[in-house]
């Protein structure tokens, strides 16, 4: 009977999806493991893959030389991407574990996993943000005209009497004069002077009025609308202002996406990238081909990268560092993706060759978007008779004001825009999906008995808690928080995880040791075949990382939004958040010191030494070199429900016995 009711009370949960589903190809059939290595590969491409390869690559690539950036590009792949990279997945593939328990291998570093899922948490809330103002913009795109268009009559752009654009052949609009009445709209007169007449139609036909002190900055249509409608930008973060609830919507839509593509785990995420992977380089296709048919293209090409190279730029120092950081944040290494991604492979999974897939087909993406970014934006310099240079941007201002004033130019512009935003809303989501798994995976690894069968209630729990953080970016200030949390946060803590894993396992843990690691799952290999990643493991990796910290520290700034600076409130606010994700690493060290036996050095000594179980995940592979007493009991009811022992069954599934 108490059998009976146990296999009821595992039915009724099974079917509430409570508890996963698990497939009989499953080899891990306590964690899961991908449905297969197609959607491992689309999942990891889409998480290399992000927003930066299309809104920052190309203005870096722009700025440092044109072609000639390729060269340090490459060479800072092969010496710090591919490395780091194929670390983190060898390292999460051998034992089976997130970002926190994979340093089972060197107890001593487990703070290194706590700051990386605490860093994926905080990006995790500002990058949620972006992707709701790609949502809007979305939305806003199914119109005949688009709003920020001066076609969309919103916008009172001036022109001259002949119907030409003024001297600087763009179209401009006046927003937040300094006037008696500072609600009132000044037009620019079409002579170019900076005063002109108050609008007649402001005040419901009244005669002219004197002429307006105008203290404000021309703005194109795109940016006045990003600024006034879509952020209603507060003068500065002290001015927090109401949530916008037009945005807090596309918060919670977005939120709503990632908790349900997420909701089974990798089950369900996997089959979701098959078009949010995919779907990106269909649009940056579609652009490309439709860019380059545009007058001007060539020019934008030009500039980007052809025969205004300048391999001069290769002797600045600074080049190399935007090559090194480009690649480093452009793979997303060292913030726990990669390592809880990899952790649901099979064993035998040939991790070496997955990693150098992953990273050629990230960079090569970042070189493609910049064609399909560039032969755009060429065309809008034409249309403004500009040098590419006067309108090329990065970030916010490429992706919402540049590119969606380039758009407005092409017919069928609300056509355009409709792709181009649901690429970025593609292209941020996958990011998402990475770093809401490192949460959870972190969460349920340090609490399985709680936790391991409530996967769907973990998902939701977490987008629910970061939906509620991310209000405060959403407020008149947001893009001040947005801007904040991303130049502190994205950062520092990121270089020091990655250093300190190099020093964890090629100095304390032992670089021979944790080659014969992936020795065990892709098979033993020539010495030859392991002199470069020993030489990079050993030595130029973490001396790249090195440098690109000591380089940021050096170069340090504090952030601004365009010519709005920050309170020194925020600033300190920015340094409590590096100090709160990187205090768990000596705090946890110190901990582990303090809780070993023995003198200080026989304390250290333990606190650097592997756990008894440390090692591969399941008994058959652990091998002659792993050991574990206790050992698995398969629990069958006519197909495979876990390899637990039976007294992990019950507890599990029967917790009222």
């Amino acid at each position: 009977c108490i059998k009976l009711s146990c296999l009821c009370l595992f039915a009724i949960r099974l079917l509430s999806g409570d508890v996963p589903l698990l497939r009989a190809g499953d080899e891990n059939v306590e964690r899961g493991n991908w449905s297969s290595k197609r959607e491992y590969m689309l999942s990891m491409i889409g998480y290399a893959v992000g927003l930066g390869n299309v809104w920052r690559f190309p203005y870096l690539a722009y700025k440092n030389g044109g072609g000639a950036f390729l060269i340090p590009y490459t060479i800072m792949l092969a010496v710090a991407g591919i490395p780091l990279f194929f670390v983190e997945s060898s390292f999460g593939q051998f034992c089976s574990q997130g970002p926190i328990n994979v340093w089972k291998a060197v107890p001593m570093l487990q703070g290194v996993g706590v700051a990386m899922m605490l860093v994926s948490t905080l990006v995790t809330i500002y990058y949620n943000v972006i992707i709701a103002y790609s949502l809007y913009y979305l939305f806003v795109s199914f119109q005949s005209h688009l709003p920020w268009s001066c076609s969309s009559g919103s916008w009172n752009c001036t022109s001259t009497p002949g119907g030409q654009l003024h001297e600087t052949h763009r179209p401009f609009i006046y927003y937040r004069v300094t006037l008696a009445r500072p609600e009132l709209f000044c037009a620019r007169v079409c002579d170019g002077s900076f005063a002109g007449r108050c609008n007649e139609s402001v005040f419901g036909g009244s005669a002219a009025l004197p002429v307006c002190n105008v203290t404000g900055t021309l703005k194109v249509p795109s940016e006045a609308y990003w600024d006034e409608v879509v952020l209603q930008r507060s003068a500065g973060m002290d001015e927090t202002g109401p949530v916008l609830w037009h945005l807090a919507l596309c918060l919670l839509l977005a939120w709503v996406l990632i908790g349900a593509a997420l909701f089974k785990g990798i089950k369900s995420s996997g089959k979701v990238v098959y078009f949010t992977a995919i779907f990106p380089y269909v649009v940056l296709i579609i652009l490309l081909v439709r860019g380059l048919t545009l007058e001007g293209a060539l020019d934008g090409i030009e500039y980007y990268i052809g025969t205004k190279s300048d391999l001069s730029k290769l002797s600045e120092a600074g080049v190399w560092k935007d090559a090194a950081t480009q690649i480093f944040f452009s793979l997303s290494i060292a913030s726990g993706g990669v390592t809880a991604l990899s952790s649901y492979n099979k064993f035998h999974n040939n991790c070496y060759k997955d990693s150098i897939v992953v990273c050629v087909t990230n960079c090569a993406t970042s070189v493609f978007a910049g064609f399909a970014i560039f032969s755009i934006l060429g065309h809008m310099a034409h249309v403004y008779q500009k040098p590419v240079s006067e309108v090329a941007n990065a970030g916010f201002g490429l992706a919402f004001i540049a590119y969606p004033d380039a758009l407005s130019q092409l017919p069928v512009a609300p056509l355009w825009s409709v792709l181009f935003f649901f690429m970025l809303l593609t292209l941020g989501l996958d990011s998402q999906f990475a770093s809401i798994e490192v949460i959870s995976t972190c969460l349920q690894d340090s609490f399985p008995t709680i936790l391991k069968s409530g996967r769907g209630f973990v998902t939701a729990s977490v987008c629910i808690v970061l939906f509620l953080l991310g209000l405060p970016c959403i407020t008149r200030a947001g893009i001040y928080w947005v801007t904040l949390i991303d130049h502190f946060c994205s950062g520092w803590v990121l270089l020091v995880a990655g250093l300190l894993e190099f020093i964890g396992l090629f100095y304390i843990y032992g670089g021979n040791r944790f080659i014969e690691d992936i020795e065990m799952m892709i098979g033993t290999k020539s010495a030859l075949f392991w002199l470069w990643w020993r030489i990079c493991w050993f030595a130029l990796t973490p001396l790249v990382l090195l440098v690109i910290l000591a380089w940021s520290w050096y170069t340090f700034t504090p952030p601004t939004y365009g010519p709005v600076g920050y309170p020194s409130w925020a600033l300190s606010l920015g340094w409590c958040m590096i100090t709160f994700c990187l205090m768990w690493i000596p705090a946890v060290a110190v901990r582990r010191v303090l809780g070993a036996r023995g003198n200080l050095w026989q304390r250290l000594k333990a606190a650097c030494t592997a756990t008894d179980d440390w090692g591969p995940y399941l008994d058959r592979h652990r091998g002659e070199r792993y050991s574990r007493q206790r050992k698995r009991d398969t629990v069958e009811l006519g197909f495979v429900v876990s390899s637990v022992s039976l007294s992990r069954f019950y507890y599990t599934f029967c917790p009222v016995l």
